[in-house]
């Protein structure tokens, strides 16, 4: 299971005490939204400060849309670019 980056805590959603946003974040897990534990790309998630989902690094796809491309043309990032 993956730990929140702030606490070190395997919650999800609200009520983390040292993030800037009171949210966990799991950064590690590639294969999951790192707000929700979701593994949905996209819009909906209820704990994102922008009700996106974002996965975590280290993976090979883009972590907003789960697209393996690089460069502009990610639906979902807020800079309309891929992340990886």
């Amino acid at each position: 299971m993956s730990e929140c980056r702030w606490c070190g805590k395997g919650l999800f959603g609200s009520g983390c005490p040292f993030s800037p946003n009171g949210k966990h974040e799991h950064v590690s897990d590639s294969s999951h939204c790192e707000f929700c534990g979701n593994s949905l790309y996209g819009g909906g998630c209820s704990y994102s400060p922008n009700r996106l989902h974002r996965h975590g690094h280290g993976g090979d796809k883009c972590r907003w849309c789960g697209n393996r491309l690089f460069g502009s043309g990610c639906p979902y990032s807020p800079s309309g670019n891929h992340e990886h």
